[in-house]
């Protein structure tokens, strides 16, 4: 192992939760109620920001999203690459999962429920763009949040480096692809040029930028490095808030409507979740690995890049779209249910190395 994988490992092992991760799901629920009163009383402001576009880009919202993700990205060690044939299995089963399985059994979900079981309590307009925002959420794997559910399962540090450098490598390439292919299979038309173009906006450039910020702050020590992880730290959080301030904002009308739209679309999120995490738990056991290999592995193939998510839906599908409710609802329940996901990998730890008895 390079003593820089050594160094990011222990980082990622050992970095305090924060209390805007630790309580998350209250400072979303906090902003959708702001965003709501915000956009009824104040609708002027929120339209003026809505209309600030260049080529169906919103650049407050672009630049918000820049500052969510490449602080993230700027924790990422690609360094860690070669370190993935030490755990060739569990790396295979998160491919499996994350890219197999994941992206094509939301489709099928939100055709399921989105489409069929749920459609009379839905706007029939928005039921398609639901739908693409249920995909897009699922075919993109977590990047940083998964470090923190890693250090609460105790996985290995650079099992979880390597496969968050892995998975971000794939996203660049196979994002669009599979965005497209589902939403064509979904009978959703694919406005191929933004989704290009989100893709450069959203994972290409940010990846770049954060990757030379990161050199140039490890060439000042690795202390200086550490400093400035820690004041960034809040910054993809805040920005996140104020994201959802403003989609909410435009969503009010939609919600105050139809509340129930919400608790609908948190369903297929929700089986989604517990279908991955337990597929990819159970296969890392079937293939040998180790526990603290298969938290990780199974973690991730449950939890989300939302901020990739809900930056692609308000690229393709503006800030009034389903798409983008629909990204913002797994965002609302991303942190309680990671949470029972990680209390349930460790309370079944006995189970899982348990011999297997004839």
């Amino acid at each position: 192992m390079s003593a820089q994988c050594e160094t990011t490992a222990k980082i990622a092992a050992g970095a305090p939760l924060s209390v805007f991760e630790r309580y998350l799901t209250v400072w979303v629920f906090l902003c959708i109620v702001a965003g709501i009163g915000l956009g009824q009383f104040l609708p002027a402001p929120f339209q003026a920001l809505g209309k600030m576009e260049v080529a169906r880009v919103n650049i407050p919202v672009g630049l918000l999203i820049w500052v969510m993700i490449i602080p993230m990205l700027v924790k990422v060690d690609f360094g860690a690459l070669h370190e993935v044939r030490q755990h060739v299995r569990g790396i295979g089963v998160t491919l499996f999962v994350n890219w197999l399985v994941k992206p094509f059994s939301m489709a099928l979900l939100g055709w399921l429920f989105i489409r069929h079981l749920f459609a009379d309590y839905l706007p029939a307009d928005q039921i398609d763009s639901y739908i693409a925002g249920l995909i897009l959420l699922a075919a993109a794997p977590c990047t940083a949040m998964v470090f923190v559910w890693s250090r609460l399962t105790n996985g290995d540090p650079l099992f979880t480096l390597s496969q968050v450098a892995l998975n971000d490598t794939i996203m660049v390439f196979a994002f669009a692809p599979v965005v497209g292919l589902l939403l064509g299979i979904s009978a959703i038309t694919v406005p191929w040029d933004t989704l290009v173009t989100s893709v450069v906006l959203y994972i290409v450039i940010p990846l770049a930028l954060a990757q030379l910020w990161r050199k140039a702050l490890l060439k000042k020590g690795q202390a200086h490095f550490d400093t400035t992880m820690e004041t960034i730290g809040p910054w993809s959080i805040s920005a996140l808030l104020a994201t959802l301030v403003l989609l909410f904002a435009f969503q009010g009308r939609a919600i105050i409507e139809q509340p129930l739209i919400i608790a609908l679309l948190a369903v297929p999120i929700l089986i989604q979740v517990f279908f991955n995490s337990s597929l990819a738990y159970w296969l890392n056991r079937a293939v040998g690995e180790k526990h603290s290999v298969a938290c990780p592995s199974a973690l991730i193939g449950a939890s989300n890049f939302f901020e990739l998510a809900v930056a692609a839906a308000i690229s393709l599908f503006g800030f009034e779209s389903g798409a983008a409710l629909a990204t913002v609802v797994g965002v609302l329940i991303e942190v309680p249910v990671m949470l029972l996901v990680v209390k349930v990998v460790n309370s079944s730890k006995g189970w899982y190395e348990r011999k297997e008895t004839a």
